[in-house]
């Protein structure tokens, strides 16, 4: 299974960093090109590489982290996703005016499908705070929790064991309308719940 990174903020390497911790390979991408990552690839050490937006993109799963107002920009062009899967990391919100994005009643997650025709999207890693999700999954006894929601069953099995291999606790809440709604920040109830499943 290979993974692809496109987005090297701050979502997009803390999960570089939780990879690389549990010493799972990725290629990790941005709009300015590999050259730009040698530092923070270097950073991470040996698991993590920097690569182009397309070889990211052609991974078995491709974590998606862009600021919103150029995630069309960022899935601009690239190939067929074929069934693969995508694991959307995105908010309708970003810095500096942290003003919502009027999605006309639609759950993000639905309006990113639409820009990965053919993917089986799953929405993950986005309710949590960089600097929670690059830290040590284990906490007060136990593991820090991690939601996530999609339509494929099998998609989102793939994700669960990728969420348990790098320590965290997976929580499934079903479908991208319903579970997407709750993870969505701003609007739904779970965004920085930094929860802890103990055994």
């Amino acid at each position: 299974m290979t993974i692809g990174i496109i987005g090297s903020g701050a979502i997009g390497s803390a999960f570089a960093r939780t990879l690389a911790r549990a010493g799972i390979e990725a290629t990790i991408s941005n709009s300015r090109g590999p050259d730009s990552l040698k530092e923070l690839v270097h950073e991470f050490g040996p698991p993590i590489k920097a690569g182009t937006r397309d070889q990211a993109a052609r991974a078995d799963i491709v974590f998606i982290a862009v600021n919103w107002s150029k995630l069309q920009a960022a899935l601009a062009g690239l190939p067929d996703w074929n069934g693969r899967i995508v694991i959307d990391a995105n908010n309708p919100i970003e810095a500096p005016l942290f003003k919502p994005v009027d999605l006309q009643g639609r759950v993000s997650s639905e309006v990113f499908s639409d820009l990965v025709p053919s993917a089986r999207v799953v929405k993950a890693f986005n309710h949590l705070r960089a600097e929670i999700l690059a830290g040590d999954p284990k906490a007060d006894g136990g593991r820090r929790v991690l939601f996530y929601s999609g339509n494929d069953k099998a998609a989102k099995a793939e994700v669960a064991a990728l969420i348990d291999r790098i320590g965290f606790f997976g929580i499934d809440l079903g479908s991208l309308a319903f579970g997407g709604k709750l993870a969505q920040f701003p609007g739904g109830p779970l965004p920085n719940q930094n929860l802890v499943k103990v055994r």
